[in-house]
């Protein structure tokens, strides 16, 4: 797509060394994770697959959920937890909607063809055994960074391979996701990918074509990384039959870098909150 030195993909892809005060808000993360735990007591370590991290949390709202939020983690697919981002559960908890963070097996253990495996079975899982546990359809699907490339692979998704008639969910977010991966077989981080070309064009979503027509929410951080802000302009002028209605550009979130934008989601009043609300069917 666009050719990039190594010394220009170490800039545009390395967030922590673009936001050096990084720990901050991976300790805020933390926090506000431990408060949501304790105060809405959910389901931990639910199993949706075999594999070692194949597990989710679920919140649940008092009254019967209205819907369900998965949302997946980011990380670079080789760091941080489930356990991290609960943080995204009391604003749609509150609004009624049950929320099921998932979890994954990381790499270098795993490659990202098979993270992306293993988000498809917890989408199925959602799909066949939440009801019953009070995760109730419609599903909106949301991820942040790798857990935003992660969501858009999901559209790329033949669901016949996991006996699903259609694509399961109504609508996804990718909040400052990878949309092409390619640019990253240059990145010091693929020690652990380990990808080549080849591998990177067959996990990028960008060279796929969308399999739903389900709205894809793409948002950004103004204040990321101009790769950022190109990866999510990419995926929006790839795949113009699923842009959410009424939108005529990628969402770009004033005053927010890589880590403080997803927080966003904590605040039932912002823009990046009332956007991914308006995704559920009413």
């Amino acid at each position: 797509m666009v050719a990039l030195t190594a010394d220009e993909v170490e800039r545009g892809y390395n967030n922590r060394a673009a936001v050096p005060e990084h720990p901050y808000w991976l300790e805020q993360f933390a926090a506000r994770s431990q408060s949501a735990v304790e105060a809405l007591h959910p389901s931990l370590d639910v199993r949706y697959g075999p594999g070692g991290k194949e597990t989710l949390d679920l919140y649940l709202p008092a009254s019967p959920a209205r819907g369900t939020l998965m949302f997946i983690h980011g990380g670079y697919w080789r760091a941080l937890d489930k356990a991290d981002h609960a943080f995204v559960a009391p604003v749609f908890v509150d609004a009624g909607y049950a929320v099921a963070v998932i979890n994954y097996d990381l790499c270098p253990q795993v490659t990202i063809a098979a993270v992306v495996e293993q988000c498809r079975r917890a989408v199925a899982w959602i799909a066949r055994e939440g009801p019953r546990q009070g995760a109730a359809a419609p599903l909106v699907i949301a991820g942040h960074s790798a857990g935003g490339h992660l969501c858009a692979m999901m559209y790329a998704t033949d669901w016949s391979g996991l006996r699903l008639a259609h694509a399961p969910f109504a609508a996804g977010v990718s909040l400052s996701g990878v949309h092409d991966v390619e640019p990253l077989v240059q990145f010091s981080f693929n020690v652990d990918f380990r990808l080549d070309k080849a591998e990177a064009r067959r996990v990028s979503p960008v060279h796929h074509r969308p399999l739903t027509d389900a709205p894809l929410l793409l948002a950004v951080g103004a204040g990321e990384t101009s790769e950022f802000l190109r990866q999510t302009r990419l995926l929006w002028d790839a795949w113009p039959r699923n842009r959410p209605a009424g939108m005529q550009a990628p969402m770009q979130i004033a005053d927010r870098h890589h880590f403080s934008v997803v927080l966003d989601l904590t605040d039932p009043a912002s823009p990046l909150t009332q956007a991914t609300l308006a995704l559920f069917p009413r």
